[in-house]
């Protein structure tokens, strides 16, 4: 697919439905995402939604150098543990877009 090479961006609309076990997600994604150049451009904070319903209440931008890197992150044998710590305590979308 053209455009593999420019910037990759995670973006995910998040339900968390166990916020204790959304902890231990939190506490453990950072060191995945340095293997991968990885880092967040928004993480929770304050929303305001104009037109539609959100996928979810939270909202996390996370962008990598390329999206071949996005993709290598989210598929990565490093992030399945915490990408299964993350689904049990929560409900989403995840959605890897290109830069420009």
């Amino acid at each position: 697919m053209a455009g593999q090479d420019r910037p990759g961006f995670v973006i995910a609309q998040i339900t968390v439905t166990d916020a204790k076990a959304y902890e231990s997600y939190i506490a453990k994604v950072d060191e995945t995402l340095l293997i991968y150049d990885g880092r967040f451009l928004v993480r929770g904070g304050a929303a305001q939604s104009f037109e539609g319903e959100p996928a979810g209440e939270r909202f996390v931008v996370i962008k990598f150098p390329t999206v071949n890197a996005a993709h290598a992150w989210y598929h990565s044998s490093a992030y399945a543990p915490v990408k299964k710590l993350r689904q049990a305590a929560s409900n989403s979308v995840q959605t890897i877009v290109q830069g420009i």
